[in-house]
Formats: C-alpha cells, sequence, structure tokens
C-alpha cells in the first residue's frame, strides 16, 4: 500500500507506559503529534527562520537574502541526484530475492513487542554503518515485516526503532566529511594535508562511540514501548500488505522478449561494475565516495536480478518514495545558500569557536554542528560551511583536525533524531507521517547526546 493511501489509526490517547523513560517517550509523543507539522511545512518554518535570521543578525536587506536564497537552491542538482540514485539502488538491493530472503529469516527471530524492537533497532544499526541509504531502507523494510509477525507491537516505536539505527551512519563506511578529506584534491587539503580514515572512522574516538551506541540503543528503545497494550498503537495488517504488481504475462519468443527475460544481460551490467570496482580498491585502496558507493549498490542490484523485466519492477517500486526528496532538497540548498552568504552559519559557528579550548573545542564542534543540522541537513554542506572556521582553530589550539571532522560528522548524524528531511524515505516505506514517530526519536537524540559528548570530552 502506497503511503499516502494508508490511513492513520487513532493513536492512544491516556496511556503513559510502566517506566520514567516510557512516560518521557509518550510525553514527547503527544507533542509531536499535536505540534509537528509535515516535513515540509518544517522546511519552509526553517527557510523563514533562516530568512530572518540573515536580516536581523548578519543586517541583510531582505532583497540579498532572496537572492541568496534563489541562487543557492540549485547549487546541489549533483549531491541530489546522488542520494536519489543512492536511494533507489539500495531500495533495489533490498527488494532482491536473496538479501527479501535474508531479512524474511530475521523478522522471523521476533516472537515478542520487546524482541522486534530490538532486532529491527540492530538491523537499521548495523545497515546504517554500511550506507546511510541502506540504514533507511533496511529499517523501513524491518520494520514492515517484523509487524507482520508481531502483531501486538506498537507500530510507531518500532518504525522509530528503525529511525534511530540511522544516527549511527556518520561514524560508518559512508560519513561524508572522513570521506571528503581523505580524498586527494580536497578543499582543504593545503590546511591540514589528506586526512586518512584510520584516524577518523577507525580512531578510537569513533569506535568507543559506535561500539556503546549499537550494543545499548536497541535497549533503550526496548525500554520506551508501552508495557500496556491498550497504551500502544497496534497497526491494521491488512494496511502492511503490498498492493501486487499487475503483470501480464505473455508467452512470446520473439528476441526482444527473450532478451528482456535474459538474466545474462543485467549479469553483463553486474561483472562489468564489479570488475570496475576491484581495480578501483586494488588501485586506491579503500576509498569511498558517493559515485563508488552507488556504483556498489548498482553492481550487486545487476548481479543479484533476474532479468531485466524484474529489475524494472523492482526500480519501479523503490523510486516511488524520492518524490519528497526532490521536492524538499532545493529548499534546503536555498536555505544553505542563505546561511552561508549572509554569514548567518559563520556567526553560529564562531558563537562555539571563540569560547572553545583544546579541550572542549570538539565538543563545542559538535553542538555547533548539530544546530547547523537542522538547517542544512548535509554532511558534505556542514563540513564545507564549519571547516573553514573550526580547522584554523583546531591549529592554533593544537587539536587533532581528525576530531573536527568526526566532531562535524557525528553533529550532523545526531540532530537528525529530530530534522524530519532524512526519516522521509523510511516513512514512505513504513507508511506513517513525521509526527507519528518523532516524539520517541526525541529519546535517541537524548541519550546519544550524553554519549557522544561524554566520549569527545573524554578521550579528546
Amino acid at each position: 500500500m502506497k503511503p499516502e493511501q494508508m490511513p492513520q489509526q487513532n493513536l492512544p490517547r491516556k496511556g503513559t507506559g510502566d517506566n520514567l523513560l516510557a512516560k518521557v517517550a509518550m510525553f514527547f509523543s503527544k507533542i509531536s503529534e499535536r505540534w509537528l507539522p509535515d516535513a515540509f511545512v518544517f522546511a519552509v518554518l526553517l527557510t523563514v527562520i533562516t530568512f530572518l535570521g540573515g536580516i536581523f543578525i548578519t543586517s541583510s536587506s531582505p532583497f540579498e537574502m532572496m537572492t541568496y536564497w534563489g541562487d543557492g537552491m540549485w547549487s546541489l542538482l549533483t549531491f541530489t541526484a546522488q542520494i536519489i540514485t543512492t536511494f533507489i539502488m539500495s531500495y533495489a538491493l533490498a527488494l532482491t530475492k536473496p538479501v527479501a530472503r535474508g531479512l524474511e529469516k530475521v523478522a522471523g527471530l521476533c516472537k515478542t513487542p520487546n524482541t522486534a524492537i530490538i532486532v529491527v533497532t540492530f538491523s537499521a544499526l548495523a545497515a546504517s554503518l554500511i550506507s546511510w541509504a541502506f540504514g533507511l531502507v533496511v529499517a523501513g523494510i524491518m520494520a514492515k515485516l517484523v509487524a507482520k509477525k508481531v502483531h501486538d507491537v506498537d507500530y510507531r516505536v518500532l518504525v522509530a526503532a528503525g529511525y534511530s539505527g540511522f544516527v549511527i551512519w556518520e561514524g560508518g563506511l559512508s560519513s561524508s566529511p572522513a570521506l571528503f578529506v581523505a580524498t586527494e584534491g580536497h578543499n582543504f587539503q593545503e590546511m591540514v594535508g589528506i586526512i586518512p580514515t584510520s584516524t577518523t572512522l577507525f580512531s578510537a574516538i569513533n569506535i568507543v562511540i559506535v561500539c556503546i551506541v549499537f550494543f545499548t540503543l536497541p535497549f533503550i528503545m526496548k525500554m520506551i514501548h508501552p508495557k500496556k497494550k491498550e497504551d500502544r498503537f497496534i497497526i491494521d495488517q491488512k494496511l502492511l500488505q503490498e498492493e501486487a504488481e499487475e503483470v501480464k504475462e505473455e508467452k512470446r519468443n520473439a528476441i526482444n522478449d527473450k532478451l528482456d527475460r535474459s538474466r545474462s544481460i543485467v549479469m553483463i551490467g553486474g561483472i562489468l561494475g564489479l570488475a570496475y570496482l576491484i581495480n578501483h580498491f586494488y588501485t586506491n585502496g579503500f576509498a569511498l565516495d558517493l559515485n563508488t558507493v552507488n556504483l556498489i549498490f548498482l553492481t550487486f542490484v545487476l548481479l543479484l536480478y533476474g532479468s531485466v523485466k524484474e529489475l524494472g519492477t523492482g526500480l519501479k517500486r523503490a523510486s516511488g518514495s524520492v518524490g519528497q526528496f526532490a521536492l524538499q532538497y532545493p529548499f534546503y540548498a536555498g536555505i544553505m545558500g542563505m546561511m552561508t552568504a549572509s554569514g548567518l552559519a559563520i556567526w553560529i559557528s564562531n558563537l562555539f569557536a571563540d569560547i572553545a579550548t583544546t579541550k572542549t573545542l570538539p565538543l563545542f564542534t559538535f553542538f555547533a554542528a548539530g544546530i547547523l543540522n537542522m538547517f542544512v541537513p548535509s554532511g558534505g554542506g556542514q563540513w564545507a560551511i564549519q571547516a573553514p572556521i573550526f580547522l584554523p582553530t583546531a591549529i592554533e589550539l593544537g587539536v587533532d583536525p581528525a576530531k573536527i571532522v568526526l566532531a562535524v560528522a557525528w553533529g550532523d548524524a545526531w540532530t537528525n533524531m529530530i530534522q524530519p528531511f532524512w526519516a522521509l524515505p523510511l516513512l514512505a516505506i513504513a507508511g506513517l507521517k513525521i509526527r507519528d514517530i518523532m516524539g520517541f526519536t526525541v529519546i535517541t537524540l537524548l541519550y546519544t547526546g550524553i554519549i557522544i559528548s561524554a566520549v569527545f570530552l573524554i578521550l579528546s
């Protein structure tokens, strides 16, 4: 069933759960349900806030802010195309028979609401370490599969648990800032040189954060699940059924029909992609960027689909959830244009940089990144804004630039828990609205914020 066709059932109004954490989660859930607008409305409100902030804080004129918005609106078309491609290919990969069977087996492990929450969170965390897009897709698909197996689980918490796994992605293999500074010719190479992933993604700070979040967050999410059945939002099982594809089977022996059903056609593309990737990693080491990640997904999609027709069906289903990306990302690009050109982003970053010490600079960089992420939900975009401020400050204070890279990355991932933009593809799969889950992901924000802050403060 398509998300827009999935009716919203009445959510419980009086229950508060049986423990303090569940009560806090339900409190935020009620606020979110009542006050949180649609994700596109949220983007427009952020646009207005940024517009007014530029006028009153940086003394930019309304005409200048309008110009900054328009100039920036189409500045990220390449990146928009990349993330749409990443999402479609990773979704299509999750729909292949081998991967789908694997996910079904994992979902089959769930017998109770507690195991359902834990399994979905663990699955989303593991997938997000591989790729942000794969994490979102696996979270949405697993939530639906598990809800079919465990009928008495609160579907809102289940989907929120899946989205919570996304908080770890910047500590994984698709981390934008970490991959950016590890690439030859990056914008700040003259200042800090090439920063290998061994000092960022595979550093003690990152490994400690990833391990703590990975092995504890599923149990935090389990704790916020309402224990009383009358407090839960139980999804109607009919709403979880996928609409059958109408395929007209025609027995024809024409050459074109045989080619459409031939596995060898898709295999040719897959083998070519695999050969290129082997040569790429042999020549450059384990160097990843968005284009390489997309090629990895495309290669395995081609290798695992059985025919051109089967591939077409998978891509059609996968591409049905990207409309909001195309609608909203230009608005966030416009916000980023206003934040950057007006100097508003620099003003926010300087608030933290000016009071930082050698010990606290990574922590304050993390906080600044978390705030900026509300307006610029892009790890690469944030890095472009914050690096010119925090890298020179790090050099001046004698702080390892790799820690600044990690601080920006984790700040970007952290406040995604209250930034609707990245939840859109998952919600499109799960069939919910942002207000249904955001109250529960506030708990993830608070918990991971404490963990990440403590690690940066202790290990910096």
